[in-house]
């Protein structure tokens, strides 16, 4: 009795190993078919200035996007993930040195990373957040490219992304924001120019950066990884409902909220938003005020 109780469990664990292994299989199957789609658009001509002005307008920009929490603060790339279950996450050199760019990295290929989420031979960027840049307007991608052109070479070479299992699991259920070709609607056109107001328009147009975490409708929502917290709602019906526009503006530029609390930087980057201009957050204020 016992042998045919422990044969049958054997069975079953077997069976379950077999069906654990299909979907896995199927799921790693169809993360790859996904990856190495090719993507054909037309890059839009950008003019690039070099000008002072220009420059440090670009550099801003980097700062406010969230560049260098991703690729360090001289842009020479570094390892941004590092977890025995997603696996290895590196922000990419973006400068010329050593195991950075290649030398002929064009404007062309800068555009289309940023518009369309894609590399110069039409495969989606991993991890990059281009469904928040593919919004900017001409004006700003202009600047975010020509700051990225001027950066000094950084010697440093990094390691490929090693996706582990679970990473293929959660980009397969789009649990995880792997692809980020698929996010981006690539028949949309560039805007000129976003004027610099306190309105809800100009708030909207600066929310794309927190679609990310807080989702496009700032609701929030589960984790956007495992080991990172829940996501909080940030319209009326959160904590923004509760701050005046004074106590919001202290939250972005402090990391410190009116109820004493000190924000983890890791899960929101502050020390990112502390860059806006005043004119800036109070538009991003209005716009959450309005949701």
């Amino acid at each position: 009795m016992l042998i045919r109780i422990l044969k049958g469990t054997g069975i079953a664990l077997l069976s379950l190993g077999v069906l654990i292994a299909g979907v896995y299989g199927y799921m790693y199957y169809q993360v790859q078919s996904r990856i190495n789609e090719k993507y054909v658009v037309q890059a839009p001509v950008l003019n690039i200035r070099y000008d002072s002005a220009q420059l440090a307008y670009g550099e801003r920009l980097a700062i406010v996007k969230g560049c260098r929490d991703c690729h360090g603060d001289d842009m020479g790339g570094k390892v941004f993930v590092d977890d025995p279950g997603l696996g290895l996450l590196i922000g990419k050199n973006l400068t010329k040195g050593k195991g950075g760019l290649p030398k002929d990295y064009s404007t062309e290929d800068w555009v289309l990373a940023l518009k369309h989420g894609i590399r110069r031979d039409g495969k989606t960027l991993l991890f990059m957040p281009s469904y928040e840049f593919t919004h900017l307007s001409e004006e700003d991608m202009s600047a975010i490219i020509a700051y990225a052109q001027s950066l000094k070479p950084v010697d440093r070479e990094l390691p490929d992304h090693n996706l582990k299992p679970l990473s293929y699991v959660l980009a397969s259920l789009d649990k995880l924001p792997l692809i980020v070709a698929e996010k981006i609607d690539h028949s949309t056109e560039l805007i000129k120019q976003v004027k610099s107001e306190v309105s809800v328009d100009f708030g909207k147009y600066l929310s794309t950066s927190c679609t990310g975490c807080h989702r496009p409708n700032m609701k929030g929502g589960d984790p956007i990884a495992p080991g990172f917290p829940v996501v909080p709602d940030v319209t009326t019906s959160g904590n923004v409902g509760k701050w005046t526009e004074d106590q919001f503006i202290t939250v972005l530029r402090t990391g410190k909220t009116p109820e004493g609390k000190e924000i983890d930087p890791k899960n929101m980057p502050w020390p990112m938003t502390a860059a806006y201009t005043d004119t800036e957050l109070k538009a991003l204020y209005a716009y959450l005020k309005s949701i």
